[in-house]
């Protein structure tokens, strides 16, 4: 068991049937909190996490990026600053029993941003919509294109050191997140890594992007003007 501080970060926007799961296969013994930001749910979300015995926030305005600046905030305020942060998604689609082999290049000093590739795992059969896949595979080439930066994901299970967090300076809201936080720890020269994850299909209700057509459309123009926006 290694001894740094390492606090993971769940946005949950109606994930009542699926956060209970998510929030008892992360390994204890490797983190230090679990903080789920309730965003907006209009289900029992926020009471079902606070059963299973972790830090709950609330986070009215919709958007990822909310949530996850609402965690970041959060650990700020602690006495004990966090060394490394984890971003998971609420669904369960992820497999956070994976946790160790996300945090691993980190402790091992080769890299400061870790992403969980599901191109390079095993996903299960529809766990993922073609147009997920085709707008990962387009969103990898640009950033290649215009930053040189060689990932095959922008995969929502990553860990990051907290130095680089605050150094990366996070803005973005909504849809636009992680490739924000890729392109800009390029452009900084930080350390990145991706290791191969596994993926499965929602076991209840449908993705809020992928799930919807405005969704789908909202998102890939987000990531797009994302990565326009900061070439």
């Amino acid at each position: 068991m290694q001894q740094k501080n390492i606090k993971v970060i769940i946005p949950a926007f109606n994930e009542r049937n699926s956060i209970a799961q998510v929030v008892q296969d992360i390994p204890k013994s490797w983190v230090t909190e679990i903080v789920v930001v309730n965003n907006n749910s209009q289900d029992d979300t926020a009471a079902v996490a606070k059963e299973a015995g972790v830090t709950v926030l609330d986070e009215p305005r919709q958007g990822y990026g909310y949530a996850c600046l609402k965690g970041i905030a959060h650990a700020r305020t602690q006495a004990r600053l966090p060394d490394i942060v984890v971003f998971l998604d609420a669904d369960y689609s992820d497999y956070p029993e994976e946790l160790p082999q996300i945090v691993q290049p980190i402790l091992e000093g080769e890299a400061e941003l870790v992403i969980g590739s599901r191109a390079l795992g095993q996903r299960e059969k529809g766990s993922m919509t073609p147009q997920q896949i085709f707008g990962n595979w387009l969103a990898t080439r640009l950033l290649r294109l215009f930053y040189g930066a060689r990932f095959t994901d922008l995969g929502p299970f990553r860990a990051i050191t907290f130095e680089a967090l605050e150094k990366i300076n996070m803005q973005d809201k909504t849809y636009g997140w992680t490739v924000e936080m890729q392109l800009k720890a390029v452009k900084l020269g930080l350390k990145t890594a991706e290791v191969p994850v596994r993926y499965r299909r929602r076991r209840t209700g449908v993705s809020k992007v992928s799930g919807t057509l405005k969704g789908t459309v909202l998102a890939g123009y987000k990531i797009i003007w994302t990565i326009f926006r900061y070439r």
